[in-house]
């Protein structure tokens, strides 16, 4: 078994290197022209940010000290996003790049460079042998003409050239070091400079609007979460809910994800959006923080001013189990929110019922549907809240009306909603299994980049409504 996993360990780094040593050639080697500044500089981009980012995924869930976290969890996680998007436009940019390619040519064949110009003495011995009134038509790369070659005129006396690089994005990088050649006149046809190669070129163009595309990407949607959780509003009908309790808003907040990026400051931002709605209830369905009460106790502190009428519940996710689930418990308790621990409470119209996240099953404080809805009476309508979707299917079987979820970010960042789609029956939204209904928030926060692309962060009120009204 440990030899599985150190060759799954080996193959997913080769991955990553493999994937990195791609963005660098595409990025920095084939855009510069050789070792220099620009190059030194982009090598040191590309080995630095990937071991930032295993710092910091190790830090976290190592349990560093916390001043450590904090230290590298900006630029390691940032650097996780960046790299995605950098990756996702370098591979878009392959396919742009032969078109890019083909449009310089045609601008290059159309262009000054082809013009008859006469030639001076500096264009060489053979050029000045020939009648001063002799035009010269200068060969440009990979352009030799309608069925021209690439060589000089038969009895102009130059000697014969080969064929020029075609340029097609392709070969090898032709682009001359002028260093070696201080007169300037290397890259020139008959004293006729031809510019920059065109591989060059387009290298630079492609790898930049690559670059620009993923930096604005990852810095817009860092922006979205930084400025805080908008507010969503769905109406649930449940055919139990009483007329009484018809309009009861219950506020779903998850996946917060308080530690060493989200600390106090958004916390705050959390509570206010929340009050803001003026909710009859609160939910908070798990993943609140992301290390210990001793690190981030003070981040969390403003869970206090929380105010709903019927008051502030809350049940654990995956990642309280990661930070200390049983200390977690009694620290949200000590700021008046109330935790169900496979457990069942009863108010006015309806029951409000909690399990513990699946996560907890390694712990022996797994989910217990029977413990949390055994015994009720089943003719009122019950809300489960539940941290991750996949507990629908035990819902389901135990006759829950609506459950309440998160977990998922919504893919947090796209297209990773391709791929929570394979692991939860639901990655966003409202759906129904049955009798039941499922509804996922995308969360408040954020896991690893503070950065949301295509899945904005939401504080959902979910507004229940009887069918008998």
């Amino acid at each position: 078994m440990v030899i599985v996993f150190l060759l799954v360990g080996l193959a997913a780094l080769t991955v990553f290197a493999g994937l990195h040593h791609y963005l660098w050639r595409r990025l920095v080697r084939d855009t510069t022209t050789g070792p220099g500044p620009a190059r030194r500089a982009g090598t040191a981009l590309f080995v630095a940010g990937p071991v930032l980012m295993a710092g910091a995924v190790a830090a976290e869930r190592g349990g560093a000290p916390f001043w450590l976290q904090r230290t590298l969890a900006w630029p390691g996680f940032l650097w996780m996003a960046l790299a995605l998007y950098l990756l996702l436009a370098a591979v878009a940019g392959e396919a742009v790049r032969p078109l890019v390619a083909r449009l310089v040519r045609r601008r290059t064949a159309g262009g000054p460079a082809e013009s008859r110009v006469p030639v001076g003495a500096a264009a060489g011995p053979a050029a000045a042998s020939r009648p001063a009134t002799e035009p010269v038509v200068p060969v440009v790369p990979g352009e030799s003409g309608a069925g021209a070659p690439a060589t000089a005129s038969a009895g102009s006396g130059a000697p014969a050239r080969p064929a020029a690089d075609t340029d097609t994005g392709t070969g090898t990088d032709t682009d001359t070091d002028t260093s070696t050649d201080p007169d300037g006149n290397a890259g020139r046809d008959g004293g006729l400079a031809v510019g920059p190669s065109r591989r060059l070129f387009v290298a630079r163009a492609v790898g930049g609007a690559a670059a620009a595309v993923a930096v604005g990407t990852v810095g817009y949607g860092t922006y979205g979460v930084l400025r805080g959780p908008r507010v969503k509003r769905v109406t649930v009908p449940l055919a139990r809910l009483p007329r009484s309790a018809h309009g009861f808003r219950i506020a779903v907040v998850s996946d917060i994800h308080l530690g060493p990026v989200l600390g106090r400051d958004f916390c705050r931002r959390v509570v206010d959006t929340v009050n803001s709605t003026q909710p009859d209830l609160i939910a908070v369905v798990g993943d609140l923080v992301d290390g210990s009460v001793k690190d981030l106790g003070p981040a969390a502190a403003p869970l206090a001013g929380l105010r709903a009428r019927h008051g502030s519940y809350f049940v654990t996710g995956n990642h309280e189990y990661y930070s200390g689930a049983a200390q977690w418990v009694a620290e949200v308790r000590e700021l008046g929110l109330r935790p169900l621990e496979n457990a069942r409470t009863e108010l006015a119209g309806f029951d409000l019922a909690g399990v513990n996240d699946v996560a907890g099953e390694s712990e022996g404080q797994g989910p217990d549907f029977g413990r949390a809805l055994g015994g009720r009476d089943t003719s009122r309508a019950v809300v489960l809240l539940a941290h991750q979707p996949v507990q629908i299917h035990d819902a389901v079987r135990h006759g829950v009306d609506l459950q309440l979820s998160g977990h998922t970010h919504g893919g947090q960042l796209w297209p990773g909603n391709y791929v929570a789609e394979l692991a939860n029956p639901t990655v966003a939204g409202l759906e129904r299994y049955g009798d039941t209904q499922l509804y996922v928030s995308r969360g408040a926060g954020a896991w690893g980049p503070p950065t949301r692309v295509g899945a904005p962060s939401d504080i959902t009120v979910v507004e229940l409504a009887s069918r008998q009204a």
